[in-house]
C-alpha cells in the first residue's frame, strides 16, 4: 500500500500548481502526505482491525483534521454529520475518493470476487454512485492481477471489459488537454494508463504527476498498481517513510506483515 501513499506524496505540491513535465525533482522540498494517504490508512486499519469502513473513515477525518490539500466538501460534510447526528448514510458521490482510498483493499484480498466485493465496501459508505463503486473496484482489481503476476495488456483488457474504461489512449496523448476532474471517470482511466505506459515504478508516478489535474489523487491511485507490478526501490521507500508520523509508520509496518508489500524487482 506504501506505493499510494508515495504517489500522494509526490504529486502533493502539484495538485493546485500543475506540471505538464516529467522533469521534476521527485520528493519535491514542501512535498507532504494529503487526505489521500490519510484516508488509504483508514482503509488499511479497516481491513486489520475489522469494524464499520464508515466509521473509519470518519475517525481518520477527525483525528488527522488538516492535512495537506484537505478533504472535499462533501466527505467533510458528511463526516461531521456521521459524528454530531450518527448518521453514517451515503451521499452518491462519484468523486476519485473511493479509488484513491482502496489501494489496502488489492493486497488484503486473494480472489477477484473477494477484491471486487471489498472495494464496492469500501467505496459505497460514501461513494455510492455507481461510477465511484466502479473507480474502487478497477482501482483494486488492477492491484489484485498485478500482484499475481499478470501482464500489462492482461490488466487492460481485463479493466476495459470488465468496467468499460477505455484505455486505449497514453500519456504523452493527452497531457497537452488534460485538465481538473475529480471524478473517478476522470481521474481512474487516466491514472491506470499512467501505470500502462510506465518503465518502472518512479516513471509510473511521474507520469501521473505530468498529466496535471488532480496531481496527488492521481499519483496516488497509480502509485498502488505501480508498487504492486514493479515494487518500490529501497531508496524512495525510505524518502517515503520520513514523512510520515510514527503512529502511520507503525500501521503501516503492521499492515505489510500481515498482507505483504511491493519488492522491487
Amino acid at each position: 500500500m506504501l506505493g499510494s501513499i508515495i504517489g500522494d506524496i509526490v504529486g502533493s505540491i502539484y495538485e493546485f500548481n500543475n506540471i505538464k513535465t516529467k522533469d521534476f525533482e521527485f520528493f519535491g522540498s514542501r512535498c507532504e502526505y494529503t487526505d489521500d494517504s490519510v484516508l488509504t490508512f483508514a482503509t488499511a486499519d479497516w481491513l486489520l482491525h475489522g469494524g464499520s469502513v464508515a466509521r473509519y473513515y470518519c475517525d481518520y477525518r477527525f483525528r488527522y483534521p488538516d492535512p495537506m490539500g484537505c478533504y472535499g466538501t462533501g466527505f467533510v460534510s458528511w463526516a461531521v454529520r456521521a459524528q454530531r447526528q450518527g448518521d453514517y448514510s451515503p451521499y452518491n458521490s462519484c468523486g476519485n475518493g473511493s479509488a484513491m482510498r482502496v489501494g489496502p483493499v488489492g493486497w488484503a484480498c486473494d480472489t477477484k470476487d473477494e477484491i471486487l466485493a471489498k472495494a464496492r465496501e469500501s467505496a459505497e459508505c460514501t461513494h455510492n454512485h455507481p461510477e465511484g463503486i466502479k473507480g474502487a473496484q478497477a482501482t483494486a482489481l488492477a492491484i489484485f492481477m498485478a500482484r499475481q503476476g499478470a501482464d500489462k495488456q492482461d490488466i487492460r483488457n481485463a479493466i476495459e471489459s470488465n468496467f468499460g474504461y477505455n484505455l486505449h489512449f497514453n500519456c504523452d496523448g493527452i497531457r497537452p488537454t488534460y485538465g481538473w476532474g475529480a471524478t473517478c471517470q476522470d481521474t481512474v482511466p487516466q491514472a491506470i494508463v499512467a501505470f500502462l505506459d510506465g518503465l518502472d515504478f518512479e516513471d509510473c508516478i511521474r507520469n501521473a504527476v505530468s498529466l496535471g489535474g488532480d496531481s496527488d489523487t492521481l499519483a496516488c491511485i497509480t502509485g498502488s498498481i505501480a508498487e504492486a507490478y514493479f515494487g518500490i526501490p529501497d531508496g524512495i521507500r525510505q524518502r517515503a517513510l520520513a514523512y510520515l508520523p510514527d503512529e502511520l509508520k507503525n500501521l503501516l509496518s503492521e499492515f505489510e506483515t500481515k498482507f505483504g508489500r511491493g519488492e522491487a524487482k
